[in-house]
């Protein structure tokens, strides 16, 4: 399926062109020739809210879909971008739409320091205890989507960092230690590139997937 590829807050889509060359340069090593179709979405420094911005990635995934003939996606998502892609897949039905959902350091549990969190609303709602983050602990039962979240020991803006774990019943989520790389070196890391390739290379169906609460980790 097409990779969207989802910024976090400060970032743009040029955060992503190492893990874009990665991405492409093996993406034709099954021996059937494919190339892997990559879009990497800007949303607006003026998203002022999760929600408004999870269903704007929904219309993107369904044009993104109905241009390339697929009828699923793979999301990678840094940071704020993962939150968004977890909101439209748990809360709107994206899980029909996204097969593996692969997060970066993304607040799965609220950070305790969001940097600038008196001025920007968006960057509120990734605090621990927000509605977004209490939506997120709902029941979500059925969802389809396969959840793999890199975190890190070193990761300076989740606090604590294992907040950047995927940590719920309903959801088929395994989370991935990365040793040694802070937060805006996990989208441009070669190690973390590899592994994100390898996540998405892996197979969803039947009973060949990690478990539901699959731990790994990454040096």
């Amino acid at each position: 399926p097409p990779v969207v590829l989802l910024h976090g807050f400060v970032d743009n889509r040029s955060v992503f062109l190492l893990l874009r060359r990665a991405l492409i340069r093996n993406g034709h090593d099954h021996g059937h020739g494919h190339h892997r179709h990559l879009e990497s979405l800007n949303y607006s420094p003026l998203t002022r809210d999760i929600r408004a911005a999870a269903g704007l990635l929904g219309r993107h995934v369904e044009e993104i879909c109905a241009r390339t003939g697929h009828h699923r996606v793979d999301i990678v998502g840094h940071s704020l971008g993962g939150l968004i892609a977890r909101y439209y897949v748990q809360r709107l039905g994206g899980d029909r739409r996204v097969r593996t959902l692969v997060t970066l350091g993304t607040p799965h549990g609220g950070t305790a320091v969001a940097p600038g969190a008196g001025i920007h609303p968006i960057v509120r709602q990734m605090r621990a205890g927000s509605s977004v983050i209490e939506e997120l602990r709902a029941p979500a039962p059925g969802c389809r989507t396969r959840f793999v979240s890199f975190w890190s020991e070193l990761d300076q803006v989740m606090v604590p960092a294992e907040t950047a774990c995927v940590d719920h019943p309903d959801l088929d989520a395994v989370n991935v230690r990365v040793t040694g790389i802070g937060h805006l070196a996990l989208p441009v890391h070669p190690t973390v590139a590899a592994a994100i390739r390898e996540a998405l290379d892996a197979p969803v169906t039947g009973e060949d997937t990690a478990p539901a609460d699959g731990a790994a980790s990454v040096a």
